[in-house]
């Protein structure tokens, strides 16, 4: 039997490693407005930030009493992979970091396999986590509920208390805290960095969902995986 591995650092994607929330915050918005769905990016940034589009599809649905068109969740999701081809990057100081961890590290996203894999590839970032990438579509709950992380936590043979969630959403914080991980709660994106009150909010509701401590530099995090590892 293989024994467990010392520790595991597990990254959520968008908004930690790709700088995708504003481009999807734009798209998302636009179209729950054509369905009839009045929101905002604020709204759309509140509600549904980290969770899948399965998620957000049922509770717009439940709300309007009435489907969506699978078409036009498809022109959606095309819409944002086109933007993404011409806008994404990476989230500053990614690679360095990772470079530095002292233990592996994983993927665990809300997003589907392609895309995780496609904001991956154009940003420059696959080679560094290949193939260690694990979607909420290989799961029933996706976050807040802790089975993706802690799918990630049994393939990558580590165990859920050793394990050190990156995260920038509420649903990742609470999923990271209900899997018995220790989150780190990443507020440097910039969905979130340079608007003040978003920052302040956003930080204190991370704190409330389960995350251990914020933090806007990926630069630092090599060091806060060793001090919350002690």
């Amino acid at each position: 039997m293989t024994r467990p591995m010392s520790g595991l650092v597990i990254f959520d994607c968008d908004g930690v490693l790709v700088d995708s929330e504003p481009i999807s915050l734009r798209c998302t918005t636009a179209a729950l407005n054509s369905f009839g769905y009045p929101v905002d990016e604020d709204d759309v940034f509140d509600r549904f930030l980290g969770s899948s589009t399965a998620s957000m599809v049922a509770a717009v649905e439940a709300s309007l009493g009435r489907g969506l068109a699978p078409e036009a969740l498809d022109d959606l999701r095309r819409e944002i992979l086109d933007a993404f081809g011409r806008e994404l990057k990476a989230v500053p100081g990614v690679a360095r970091a990772a470079e530095r961890l002292d233990r592996p590290f994983c993927v665990a996203s809300s997003s589907i396999p392609e895309r995780i894999r496609y904001s991956l590839r154009i940003t420059g970032l696959l080679p560094l986590f290949e193939p260690d990438i694990f979607s909420a579509t290989m799961v029933v709950h996706g976050k807040p509920a802790p089975d993706l992380f802690l799918l990630a936590a049994k393939r990558m043979k580590a165990e859920p208390a050793r394990c050190i969630v990156v995260e920038d959403s509420i649903h990742g914080a609470r999923a990271g805290q209900a899997a018995g991980m220790t989150v780190l709660g990443f507020i440097g994106g910039s969905h979130i960095r340079g608007n003040v009150a978003r920052e302040r909010s956003h930080s204190e509701k991370l704190i409330q969902a389960g995350a251990a401590m914020v933090f806007d530099k990926l630069a630092d995090l090599p060091e806060l995986v060793r001090e919350f590892s002690r």
